[in-house]
């Protein structure tokens, strides 16, 4: 193999993360995001920021060996940017992911002002779940987004303009609080029947708000009854837990993951499921991790890191 100084390097500009970084040089990230960081570790910030005006490495896309995976689909609900998505591997063929995230419709969720505009939990809690879909659907899985958005693809953008035009299937979403838990209870229970038989999966993503000098990190609730659940969740905890020990090892990751049966989702909800909190919208430091368009991909990342953990372990635990 090459030594690492005969790969390109590239200057980290303003704004870039390492999507945009490697975008802009025509490399996919899909593909080559784990390359990436595990070429240029010790240059990294925090959850895998890249640091203005430091030097990178760039995978050699030509040199490498991989497998030749089916044709690379289009999505138009991840926008216009982000509509292609390249296979990276089939390691989640034959799996099924529900993808819910917080609120939207006429809910927006906890409301905070930034820099004079308003933001709202729903629209991050949205993106955040559109880059978890794309990953896993880059990995072979088969995936549902319950609340969909016409109009919102994935966006790069710090603040995300609030609307209410979210949707559930053909179906607008209710006014009332548990009619629209009832509303996406449904949706993902009648797809978990027709799949019977399958590996299914559900993921729920919001983001917390409490009071505004409280600092979280990202946290996760499963059923009391469901082994298969808390495996789950406590798969992408572990990833989170591996990710801050590397990139934050002068900080203390304090995400937990715990049983939370009384929540209607949590409770009504047919298969095994993770309810992720990612962080508080009204703390400074949170609205950090949330605001920023390459943690949320970061976030995003991770979390699949944890799905992918999760179905490898249980193919394991079946076989032996």
């Amino acid at each position: 193999m090459c030594a690492q100084e005969a790969y390109p390097k590239v200057l980290a500009q303003e704004g870039d993360g390492i999507y945009s970084l490697l975008r802009r040089h025509g490399v996919s990230p899909t593909k080559y995001y784990n390359d990436f960081v595990d070429m240029n570790s010790e240059e990294l910030g925090e959850d895998e920021s890249l640091i203005l005006g430091r030097h990178y490495l760039l995978p050699d896309t030509l040199a490498k060996n991989v497998e030749v995976m089916e044709e690379d689909i289009t999505y138009s609900i991840f926008g216009d940017d982000f509509k292609k998505v390249d296979a990276a591997s089939d390691r989640l063929k034959n799996t099924v992911y529900y993808l819910i995230s917080g609120h939207g419709g006429p809910d927006p969720g906890a409301v905070e002002k930034y820099h004079g505009k308003m933001i709202a939990e729903d629209e991050y809690a949205y993106d955040v779940t559109l880059r978890l879909a794309r990953e896993l659907i880059s990995h072979g899985a088969e995936v549902h987004i319950i609340v969909q958005d016409p109009n919102d693809g994935i966006r790069d953008n710090r603040v995300l303009e609030l609307d209410t035009d979210e949707t559930v299937g053909s179906e607008s979403i209710p006014l009332d609080q548990l009619e629209r838990l009832k509303q996406r209870t449904k949706v993902v229970n009648d797809l978990y029947k027709k799949n019977s038989g399958k590996y299914q999966r559900l993921l729920v993503t919001h983001v917390d708000s409490r009071g505004e000098g409280t600092n979280i990190d990202v946290f996760f609730y499963h059923h009391e009854k469901s082994s298969n659940g808390k495996r789950l969740a406590e798969s992408i905890h572990q990833t989170f837990f591996r990710k801050y020990k590397k990139f934050q090892p002068n900080r203390l990751y304090n995400g937990t993951f715990m049983e939370r049966s009384s929540l209607y989702v949590v409770k009504n909800t047919l298969p095994a499921m993770a309810y992720i909190e990612i962080g508080n919208i009204r703390n400074k430091k949170d609205q950090r991790r949330i605001l920023d368009p390459d943690n949320r991909q970061a976030l995003a990342k991770w979390i699949s890191e944890g799905i992918l953990l999760d179905y490898e372990s249980s193919k394991e635990a079946v076989a032996k």
